[in-house]
C-alpha cells in the first residue's frame, strides 16, 4: 500500500467509495464522474502505478485482476449486452491516478473507438 494512494485508501477502507465487488485481491466501485450509464473501476489492493510497472511476478495479479473485471461486469447485468474495458497508461494515456485500475463501461452502445487530435 502507497501510503499518498487514493485507490490505497480507497481498498484499506480509509476513503468511502460506492462499493460493488471486493474479495481479498481487488476492490471494484462506481467511479465519481461516470462516462457512461455503468462506470466501475476495479483495483488490485496491491499497489503497482501503472501498467508498464506491472513486473513478472505480478502475473497472477494481473490475471487475477481481469477474470475479476469479467465477474463484475457479469454480475452487473453487462455481459449479454457487451461492455468496454479501459486501462489508461501515464499522462497521454489519460491516467489521473497512478495505481493501475481497469474502466468498466456499459449500459448503452459504445461504438468504435476513436482517437482524438
Amino acid at each position: 500500500m502507497s501510503q499518498d494512494c487514493l485507490f490505497c485508501k480507497i481498498a484499506a477502507g480509509k476513503i468511502p467509495a460506492t462499493k460493488v465487488y471486493e474479495d481479498d485481491q481487488v476492490v471494484a466501485f462506481r467511479d465519481i464522474n461516470p462516462q457512461a450509464p455503468v462506470h466501475v473501476l476495479v483495483i488490485p489492493r496491491q499497489h503497482i502505478a501503472t501498467l508498464d510497472d506491472l513486473a513478472p511476478e505480478a502475473r497472477a495479479m494481473a490475471g487475477c485482476l481481469l477474470e475479476r473485471t469479467a465477474h463484475v461486469a457479469r454480475e452487473l447485468g453487462l455481459s449479454q449486452a457487451g461492455y468496454r474495458t479501459i486501462i489508461n497508461t501515464r499522462g497521454h494515456g489519460g491516467q489521473e491516478v497512478f495505481h493501475i485500475h481497469l474502466h468498466i463501461l456499459g449500459g448503452k452502445p459504445m461504438g468504435p473507438m476513436v482517437a482524438r487530435g
